[in-house]
């Protein structure tokens, strides 16, 4: 629904679902297998044109963690001069982008697109940027767009659904349906192979 909502707002030519290998702030043992991830990946982004899975951040040999400023910059490499790159993430996240690895450089690099859950504190968003990176004169937001010095934020507001992927993996242990909470063919995929079911030993359906 986010991507969704950000392909038509920003009119994106492609959409790239980056699932993570090593990510710095996860307990590796509690990951699901990047394969399995992966696969999950494809079969939501299958029959969506601008959608595309992503192996830019698959795990390396050394185990190495994956930050999202080394991924940013290896994607605005193969990109034109002009082209326009946006970092769609959950209010949840950006909240905790101060603990980012280079974050200030990560808000120089990219526009952010921030998908505001219900109930969040829109304002509490707008604190996140450091006050030396706005303008020297502050620009008036407009459709929820804050500047920066290099680069925006954008705040996505239409996306009405407060479901996070903890909510479906107990759904799944509990043995509940999650016909509809996921793609058709997720749904499948994850039932088939028996992740997140009770005994199960993987926990994590997070990027």
């Amino acid at each position: 629904m986010a991507a969704r909502a950000a392909q038509r707002r920003f009119r994106l030519d492609r959409v790239l679902f980056v699932p993570t290998g090593n990510p710095p702030h996860k307990i590796h043992d509690h990951l699901t297998d990047y394969s399995q991830r992966y696969a999950m990946t494809a079969l939501a982004c299958a029959g969506e044109p601008c959608f595309v899975p992503c192996t830019i951040e698959a795990p390396t040999a050394d185990g190495s963690p994956h930050y999202s400023i080394k991924t940013v910059r290896a994607v605005r490499r193969k990109l034109r001069q002009h082209d326009r790159l946006f970092f769609v993430v959950g209010a949840d996240a950006f909240l905790d982008l101060p603990q980012w690895r280079e974050f200030r450089r990560l808000l120089d690099s990219v526009e952010f697109i921030v998908v505001s859950r219900p109930g969040c504190d829109v304002n509490a968003l707008r604190q996140v940027p450091p006050r030396d990176m706005l303008p020297a004169r502050r620009l008036p937001e407009t459709d929820g767009t804050l500047r920066l010095r290099h680069g925006a934020v954008h705040l996505l507001q239409d996306v009405n659904s407060a479901m996070a992927s903890r909510d479906i993996r107990q759904a799944v242990r509990a043995r509940r349906s999650i016909s509809g909470l996921v793609p058709k063919l997720v749904e499948e995929y994850i039932l088939k192979e028996g992740l997140y079911a009770p005994g199960s030993s993987v926990k994590s359906l997070q990027r």
